[in-house]
């Protein structure tokens, strides 16, 4: 009976607290929707000039239950639990409300299928299917109880006091799907920007630096459009974290990203390769001018001031022109890693090109 459509916007909270907030979230709903659920079953009463005993009953399922479920749940060891519990007694209370109504066909169908809809909407496993049982022995229950004579035409005072569930209903319920789409969408999009930035450098991450690699080199065999990685590491990193510490590691790598995003351009990306090696992709750039990128990056990493008892930062830089020779991106990264190591080799703390292609 009640509209319970909102618990699909916190599917995606953390698991205890959204069993802690069950109940709470529930209650409202509970309350409009047998509140809605009792003004069709009062029609009903009305039409067929119910005994009081069946108007008292009415009252006090559609509009003291749910104030009564509330207190069960919050006071219950097991909240969660408990409310699972009211829950299923909801769908008995619908069922034993369709004998009450002689089977008058329209609120008997919408109390039933919304019951059973709303058991779907909390998001609790196999609940509507367990709400089965409760609701046809509600049926079972109130049909023994009451032996009702099956009067399924209703008035229109009938059907329109049964259309407000039906309305209300649908519409919580759309208005449930919709934050939870929006819910969804916007963690999707959390989920792609951390997919595509590295956390402690807020460069790009590897596999995103790389696709943008993979589209250079489509430009370039398409257009020839020139572009260049440019790989950088840190000297001696190693000797910093054994010195100092991985928080000074840590800052370090931070540091050299911070120079590396103020030194390229506009047009080129930077991200994070892997440990304390960066890789850059200069784009529409010839080498001269990527040359001039990579050294405006090693004094950037030369000024870099940690600490007056850590070290001053060096890096050495390889440079890797797209060309003829190279077909794919292993090769681009092959040629680049190439260039890094002969910087290294000839000294450390200077930038070194990959041999022509």
């Amino acid at each position: 009976m009640p509209a319970h459509s909102s618990p699909q916007q916190a599917a995606l909270r953390p698991p205890e607290n959204r069993r802690e907030r069950t109940y709470r979230r529930i209650y409202p709903m509970r309350v409009l929707g047998m509140g809605l659920g009792g003004l069709a079953i009062a029609s009903v009463l009305f039409e067929q000039r119910a005994p009081w005993p069946l108007w008292a009953w009415m009252l006090a399922s559609c509009f003291a239950w749910p104030h009564l479920a509330f207190l069960f749940a919050r006071h219950a060891g097991d909240p969660y639990a408990a409310e699972r519990r009211n829950l299923l007694l909801d769908s008995a209370i619908a069922g034993m409300s369709i004998p009450l109504m002689h089977f008058c066909l329209l609120p008997s169908a919408i109390l039933a299928t919304v019951t059973t809809f709303d058991k779907l909407s909390t998001g609790m496993r196999r609940l509507w299917l367990q709400s089965l049982p409760f609701l046809f022995g509600g049926v079972l229950l109130g049909t023994l109880v009451l032996r009702p004579q099956p009067q399924l035409e209703g008035s229109l005072l009938v059907v329109a006091c049964s259309l407000p569930l039906l309305v209300v209903h649908t519409l919580s319920t759309g208005l449930g799907s919709y934050h939870l789409l929006r819910t969804i969408a916007r963690q999707n999009h959390l989920l792609e920007q951390m997919r595509r930035t590295d956390a402690q450098t807020g460069l790009l991450s590897r596999e995103h630096l790389l696709e943008h690699a993979g589209a250079a080199l489509r430009a370039y065999a398409r257009d020839a459009w020139p572009a260049c990685l440019v790989m950088i590491d840190i000297d001696h990193f190693k000797s910093i974290n054994d010195s100092h510490g991985h928080g000074a590691g840590d800052e370090a790598i931070a540091a050299v990203a911070q120079a590396i995003r103020g030194c390229i351009r506009a047009a080129d990306v930077a991200g994070r390769y892997g440990g304390d090696e960066f890789l850059a992709l200069c784009l529409g750039a010839p080498p001269q001018e990527v040359e001039g990128i990579a050294q405006r990056i090693r004094e950037a990493v030369l000024g870099i001031r940690l600490g007056a008892a850590q070290p001053r930062l060096s890096c050495s830089i390889g440079i890797a022109p797209l060309g003829p020779g190279i077909s794919d991106l292993r090769a681009w990264l092959g040629a680049v890693d190439q260039a890094l190591y002969r910087a290294k080799a000839e000294g450390r703390n200077r930038v070194a090109h990959s041999d022509p292609a």
